[in-house]
């Protein structure tokens, strides 16, 4: 029987805009002991995503909805420490939903583990991971990206659009990288390689995108959606094709925004866009992880991380998120290596 103490934070209410702490419970419980095919996992890293608003909803997703009362579900890093299942051992490093809490208890079968890389363990969540996974197949899979095409990144100084904006750069795309701040834009210029930056708390984005796109966009890896989306639509190329990855501008919304004014372009430019859900890839993570660590490892893609410390700030982690406060991914360290 297992006597350890854990500790969790719990959907304790359903944020009608902004998730703040106010939305969760912290609570500590004894676990239980295992039962065949189970494992007791302790967290090492987690994963902060703007997905972990949407699960917050009364509604589902492409995930049933979180129950309140439930631990706050998370993506995690962790290693094993007590096995009942022969496909894992105690010291294996693991990877799945092991939510917001410092240990958990699991069916083996619902975690992965993880092959050694010639980097730090934080770059399965920085680099590779579900992270990873949705920049490079959104954009060589779902949006078709081809060298010497124009490619608009959104968000582009978030986890997922800093490595598209990279990915496009490696492919031979022409980059247009869109963010708000003098700091974050220089980044993707100076140090991700972005062709051009509309930074979108000084400039319109509609402009922007006419001042650094005269010939149209080919595609566009989308992730804030609302008058972001909107403004791209205005300016697509004939073919043009958007990968729909995050709609971050409208989670927190308390209606729906209305639909946008430039949609009839998809028509006119016999453009498309396709929706995408990391899960669509996972049978397909071993390529991509070839090609983004052959990346990293020449000096070609680089990934920063904007870490807290304990699982204590969580929920102000988050929180980052919907602020425009972080820079790269959103990772929570719950306890030592």
């Amino acid at each position: 029987m297992s006597t350890a103490i854990n500790s969790a934070w719990h959907l304790a209410s359903r944020p009608t805009d902004l998730p703040s702490a106010a939305n969760f419970a912290w609570r500590e419980t004894t676990l239980p002991a295992l039962a065949d095919g189970q494992v007791r996992v302790r967290t090492i890293w987690l994963s902060i995503d703007p997905t972990n608003r949407i699960w917050m909803n009364d509604a589902d997703s492409y995930l049933p909805k979180l129950e309140l009362g439930e631990v706050m579900r998370g993506i995690g890093i962790g290693r094993v420490e007590e096995s009942r299942d022969a496909s894992l051992q105690a010291g294996d490093i693991v990877q799945g939903m092991l939510g917001w809490q410092h240990y958990s208890v699991s069916p083996a079968k619902a975690l992965s583990k993880l092959p050694p890389i010639p980097l730090p363990l934080s770059a399965h969540f920085g680099l590779l991971g579900h992270i990873g996974l949705t920049a490079y197949f959104g954009l060589t899979d779902v949006a078709q990206a081809r060298a010497g095409e124009t490619l608009v990144v959104s968000a582009a100084a978030g986890a997922v659009g800093s490595l598209a904006v990279q990915i496009g750069k490696n492919l031979g795309m022409r980059v247009v990288a869109i963010a708000g701040g003098a700091e974050k834009c220089r980044w993707l210029s100076d140090e991700l390689g972005a062709d051009a930056v509309i930074d979108y708390k000084v400039e319109d984005v509609a402009a922007g995108l006419a001042r650094t796109c005269p010939d149209g966009i080919d595609v566009d890896f989308e992730n804030v959606g609302g008058r972001t989306l909107d403004a791209v639509l205005g300016n697509l190329k004939l073919g043009a094709r958007i990968a729909l990855c995050g709609l971050i501008s409208q989670y927190n919304a308390s209606a729906p925004e209305p639909g946008p004014a430039n949609l009839a372009q998809l028509l006119m430019q016999r453009g498309r866009m396709q929706g995408f859900i990391v899960l669509d890839y996972l049978d397909r993570a071993p390529e991509a992880a070839e090609k983004l660590i052959a990346w990293h490892l020449a000096g070609r893609m680089h990934y920063r991380l904007d870490v807290s410390d304990g699982l204590e700030s969580a929920p102000a982690a988050l929180s980052k998120l919907f602020s425009g406060a972080n820079t790269g991914k959103v990772l929570v360290r719950v306890s030592a290596e």
